[in-house]
Order: structure tokens, then sequence, then C-alpha cells
């Protein structure tokens, strides 16, 4: 099983900009499809850069979340500023995580190898903690050694 731990964080938020995902939630081609086409049209048109220029430190969060009955993906950064271009302020509350580390080649790698272990893994063989909804993210915190590193941050309730 992956490694992971449970932490307590305290709440924090993060300004994201995002895209809804059509694909039916159990179409995991279609999903990665275009989570992968907008994160390329982010990169491309200096969207991302823009956002990682507020940001307050060097992580970036790739984050999902369901709003009004719709499966969002974010781009985000925590700040103290806003920008036109954003979609959303994600709240995360206070409370325990599942943490997931990982490693991967890129951004993108990492946050699917993370979502990946936390949700195929560890939430199926967990027992003491159940996973109730609300923002998870992949927490993309910096390189080492030609790889990225980072964590899944996956809001739990105790059993």
């Amino acid at each position: 099983m992956a490694n992971y731990s449970i932490e307590e964080k305290n709440s924090f938020t993060v300004l994201g900009i995002g895209t809804e995902i059509k694909s039916h939630y159990t179409d995991f081609v279609g999903i990665n499809k275009e989570k992968a086409d907008f994160w390329q049209s982010i990169n491309e048109d200096g969207t991302l850069e823009k956002l990682k220029s507020v940001a307050s430190n060097d992580y970036l969060f790739v984050v999902n979340e369901a709003v009004n009955n719709k499966m969002m993906h974010y781009a985000g950064v925590m700040t103290e500023e806003s920008l036109p271009e954003t979609t959303r302020l994600i709240e995360f509350p206070k409370g325990e995580y599942i943490v997931v580390k990982g490693e991967a080649n890129s951004d993108e790698e990492l946050a699917n190898v993370l979502t990946g272990m936390a949700f195929g893994q560890v939430l199926g063989q967990v027992t003491e903690v159940s996973y109730v909804g609300g923002p998870n993210t992949a927490v993309i915190m910096g390189q080492k050694d030609g790889k990225v590193y980072g964590e899944m941050w996956i809001p739990v309730v105790r059993n």
C-alpha cells in the first residue's frame, strides 16, 4: 500500500483557476484528457504563470472539488491577492487529512500518481477515517534530484 499518514491541518484557502470536468466520473481516460487539456491551455496562454506570480509560497495546488453537482478541477495557489482570471476561492477545512507522499517526472504526472495512490489504494484500505467529500488536492511542493515531489491532501473524518 502507498505510504500515507493522517495529519491535523489548519484551515486554508486556495485561489483557483478551474474548469468543469464533463466526463462521467468513471471515465478515467476522458477525465485525464480533460485535465491534460486544461493544464496545456493554462501553460500555453500564461495563465498559470500569472497565478504563480501572486502566490505566497512555492506550492502549486491541483484541486478536485464537487461544486453545485459539477466536477471541478483547479490550478491554485495560496495568496492574499486576487486575479480577474480566477474562478474560485477554495476553502479547505481545519481537521484531519490523509497525506500521501510521492514523486514523479512532471507536475501533471505527480498529480495523477498521487490521486491514483490515494483514491485507488489508501482510502479503500484505511478503516479509522473516511473521506466524506470536500475539496482534495495534490500539492506540488518542489523539485529534487530531477524529480517533482509533493503530497495528496484529502480531508477525512473519524469513523
